[in-house]
């Protein structure tokens, strides 16, 4: 039995450093992506909620870029393990379009917070027929 405590001791230590590796993503602060664009997501409450401000730096239109709003919600409840998905959606102060956003945030292998995410963006149509070119 003497031979088996410092195995145990070792597969013990192994279990708790692997637990205590483990770092919670935050989705709270000013976030920018690959092409320079920026958003501010203000304190997510008890229920996952949040919201803050976008400020792209692509657009489509010829309009001038301006700040937008953003609301959101993060998965919040017994499984989420510290790097939890969320999304939320972009109401263009500057044009007569829409974006949601959906992800995840990811503590990647040098303790660096990263947001992964993928966008659907609805622009207004004149009518119905036009729809198949509305959703990007």
């Amino acid at each position: 039995m003497v031979q088996a405590a410092p195995f145990l001791l070792v597969l013990f230590l192994a279990l708790g450093a692997h637990g205590l590796s483990v770092k919670k993503c935050s989705l709270t602060g000013t976030w920018v992506n690959d092409l320079g664009s920026n958003m501010t997501i203000n304190a997510v409450n008890e229920n996952g909620v949040f919201a803050g401000s976008y400020h792209t730096a692509v657009t489509a239109t010829s309009n001038e870029i301006k700040v937008s709003p953003l609301q959101g919600s993060m998965q919040k409840g017994p499984n989420q393990k510290g790097q939890p998905t969320f999304g939320f959606t972009v109401n263009w102060s500057f044009s007569d379009s829409i974006t949601v956003f959906t992800g995840q945030c990811f503590v990647d292998d040098y303790g660096k917070e990263v947001l992964k995410t993928m966008w659907l963006l609805r622009s207004r149509v004149e009518n119905i027929k036009s729809d198949w070119k509305a959703t990007r």
